[in-house]
């Protein structure tokens, strides 16, 4: 679950055309904080981009998908309970609101990190998925009240040492970099689910060949040989060898996947709408990383959050035992 923290905690949206059915299921009460209903759907919403990652990783849909898709879903419950609460606390003490500019920047970052700078299959995302503009916003406005909330609560703790800021930078900095800039090497097999020649050829019975050749390559099997005699798409003559290929140019969670597995592991099946894929990532190239002089405030934000973690405790029990919170999922 290390993948999947960063999306759920960041609580950004991305859609799959795999989870759709999800994302669609019948509004429910999945929980009430004052008052204030997080429904089933607002779950499902905040669920996607981890679910349809783990949708392309895992194509058996086996217990322990339904394991992990069920962990993640409660982990996104409760921190949408913590946001409902501190939401709660700016409607009652602080009011205002969110400047109009600052959520279009946020909504610009969003579709720069997940949609790979892509504004059209961001549309398409949320059309696809039911979710309108005006909604999409108002979810965007929300978490930038909680990070303004966060960052008022500790504008007087302990703040953090240049050192410190340092140490933070060069541990998390790769992270912050631009990732429409990243780019990879790779060899690649193809494995569709269906043959209109055959009607023998199933998706059942190519995701079984997918997952041998898988075997067969972890054994040290040629990837070149096995591509050239199995693969069907445009690089199985060249032995399924993909040039220098920019992140944009892969769907955004392909690209997330292989992003994050190190260099000359043999990755897969990964599936999508029309096949099984199985990759052996040979280099990666990474975006450029912004100067600390662009990103202080951020970095100073982490560790001061760190170091004031019992604090910013403290606050939650103190917003929990002054609230009312039922469950239902």
């Amino acid at each position: 679950m290390n993948r999947s923290a960063s999306l759920l905690l960041t609580i950004t949206v991305g859609i799959s055309l795999a989870s759709i059915s999800q994302a669609r299921e019948v509004t429910g009460i999945a929980a009430k904080v004052n008052g204030k209903v997080i429904t089933t759907n607002e779950v499902n919403y905040h669920l996607i981009p981890y679910r349809e990652q783990l949708n392309a990783q895992m194509p058996r849909k086996n217990s322990q998908y339904y394991s992990l898709i069920k962990k993640a879903r409660n982990e996104i419950l409760d921190s949408l309970i913590e946001r409902e609460l501190i939401l709660s606390e700016f409607r009652d003490n602080i009011k205002g609101s969110i400047p109009s500019h600052a959520i279009d920047e946020e909504i610009k970052r969003q579709i720069r990190e997940l949609y790979n700078n892509n504004r059209n299959e961001f549309n398409k995302a949320l059309k696809t998925s039911g979710i309108s503009m005006q909604q999409h916003r108002r979810e965007t406005e929300k978490k930038l009240i909680v990070q303004a909330m966060r960052a008022q609560q500790f504008k007087h703790a302990v703040p953090p040492l240049p050192n410190e800021v340092k140490s933070e930078y060069y541990k998390h900095s790769r992270k912050m970099r631009d990732i429409t800039g990243d780019a990879m090497e790779y060899h690649k097999i193809y494995i569709p689910k269906g043959d209109p020649t055959n009607p023998l050829i199933t998706a059942k019975t190519q995701l079984q060949l997918a997952e041998r050749l898988v075997s067969e390559l972890k054994k040290g099997a040629d990837f070149e040989a096995i591509a050239k005699e199995h693969s069907k798409d445009a690089w199985a003559a060249e032995g399924g060898k993909v040039e220098k290929t920019k992140r944009t140019d892969l769907s955004p969670a392909f690209a997330a996947i292989m992003m994050e597995t190190p260099e000359g592991k043999i990755l897969g099946p990964l599936e999508d709408g029309r096949g099984f894929t199985i990759v052996r990532l040979d280099k990666k190239y990474y975006g450029p990383t912004p100067p600390l002089s662009k990103v202080r405030k951020v970095i100073e934000g982490r560790v001061r959050a760190r170091k004031n973690k019992a604090k910013h405790d403290r606050w939650m029990q103190r917003l929990r035992q002054n609230a009312m919170i039922e469950k239902k999922i």
